[in-house]
């Protein structure tokens, strides 16, 4: 099976960059640690501050949804509530 590839997109309310920057930052030595997690790199927009970026490789789908469902990433969802003002994510299949 492919290696599953996830750009998550977070673009912070203005007055909560630094709220929301902080706590995607306690996600990723918790979230390297995870089964199937290859990678998981944040970015922040040079432009932008506001628009935060992680890249990650999961091993298989199924790992990443078990990290979706992870109890860290429920705490930063209740801690950074009505701080975010948009999130998409992407899900892709590695090819090359």
């Amino acid at each position: 099976m492919a290696k599953l590839t996830i750009t998550g997109n977070i673009v912070a309310n203005p007055d909560s960059i630094d709220l929301v920057k902080t706590e995607l930052e306690k996600l990723i030595p918790i979230t390297r640690k995870e089964a199937g997690c290859l990678q998981y790199d944040l970015h922040q927009d040079t432009d932008n501050a506001a628009y935060f970026m992680f890249y990650e490789n999961w091993e298989s789908r199924e790992l990443w949804q078990t990290h979706m469902n992870a109890p860290h990433l429920k705490a930063f969802m209740e801690t950074t509530d009505g701080a975010i003002e948009k999130f998409w994510l992407h899900e892709m299949t590695h090819i090359a």
